[in-house]
């Protein structure tokens, strides 16, 4: 009796840990959303002015 006792014990001492953090929800990452083409101001116009206006300086000398 003392054996099956023991048994029982053990295995209520390690059964009860299985459950000692509790049940947490998984948290899941949103990835982020990306609009392409919504950009209200576009730097692509600055080279080909620069460009024109170096040209200009150029020739007026």
């Amino acid at each position: 009796m003392k054996k099956i006792a023991t048994i029982a014990l053990a295995l209520g001492l390690t059964a009860s840990t299985a459950f000692a953090g509790g049940y947490t929800a998984p948290v899941v990452d949103a990835e982020p959303v990306v609009v392409e083409g919504a950009s209200s101001s576009n730097a692509a116009w600055l080279i080909p002015v620069l460009l024109i206006a170096g040209i200009a300086a150029a020739s007026s000398n």
